[in-house]
């Protein structure tokens, strides 16, 4: 499959169903995230890996009306970027995150990506929330997180034919 065919393939996925992600999947999709371009090749990003069903129920608490999809998730995978390390830690853990979206599409596996910069849990913020359990310093800063999990539906592709290409401008 060529990647145009991933990328019209790839869909949030939010139902999952019991079985697990293949071990060899997970490792896959990591290496995903691994190789990842970011600038100055410094790639800021710590990858904290969740298969924890207990830890997993509490992220699912992580944002103001929750993300119930990580209740259901086999494991997901928090990305953090160290902030003292790269000024554009947040640009390079969203490349990060959209490869491992991507090979996780590849594989047949669901994902979706949980915003949690920026978001709320109640009285703190989603990173703090996450921090708490995670135990991640203080100079990685929380991007989102990615679960991960087989599909429980199957969602259809898109059509290159409805793209909105009145948001391409072309200069010649």
């Amino acid at each position: 499959m060529d990647l145009l065919e991933v990328m019209r393939k790839r869909r949030s996925i939010r139902n999952y169903t019991d079985e697990p992600v293949r071990e060899e999947d997970l490792q896959k999709i990591i290496q995903a995230g691994l190789l990842s371009e970011s600038g100055k090749a410094k790639r800021p990003w710590q990858f904290i890996v969740v298969r924890n069903k207990e830890v997993l129920e509490y992220l699912s608490r992580c944002r103001e009306g929750g993300v119930k999809m990580l209740k259901e998730a086999q494991c997901a995978i928090v990305v953090t970027g160290d902030a003292e390390a790269q000024d554009v830690w947040v640009e390079d853990c969203s490349v990060a995150m959209a490869n491992m979206h991507l090979m996780a599409s590849s594989l047949g596996v669901g994902s979706c990506w949980i915003q949690g910069r920026l978001r709320k849990a109640d009285e703190k913020t989603t990173e703090e929330y996450v921090r708490e359990k995670l135990k991640f310093p203080e100079n990685y800063k929380l991007e989102a997180i990615l679960s991960l999990g087989m599909p429980a539906v199957k969602m259809p592709a898109y059509d290159l034919e409805e793209l909105d290409m009145d948001k391409v401008r072309i200069v010649e």
